[in-house]
């Protein structure tokens, strides 16, 4: 197998660097170089996590939106769907 390029599954990572600790009495840490490394795999989605992801895109639930739609939105949609189940 031929790879022309490892972008989409390795990249290369900085080792880090040298450094002592207030009371530790010599330095640690500090290899020279690169490594490379796998990119991390995504974690499986549980069933409660699928659940409330669920019920959070029905009652559009997004990010920035405004608190008080925010709290009408959990009082109103997110509790009556969490309670019976999604």
């Amino acid at each position: 197998m031929i790879v022309k390029s490892l972008s989409g599954i390795m990249s290369p990572r900085r080792r880090p660097k040298q450094y002592r600790a207030h009371d530790a009495p010599y330095a640690v840490g500090g290899n020279k170089g690169w490594y490379m490394s796998s990119f991390p795999r995504a974690y499986p989605v549980t069933s409660q996590q699928r659940k409330v992801k669920d019920v959070a895109s029905a009652c559009s639930i997004r990010s920035g939106m405004s608190k008080s739609a925010l709290m009408t939105a959990m009082k109103e949609c997110v509790g009556p769907r969490m309670k019976r189940g999604g």
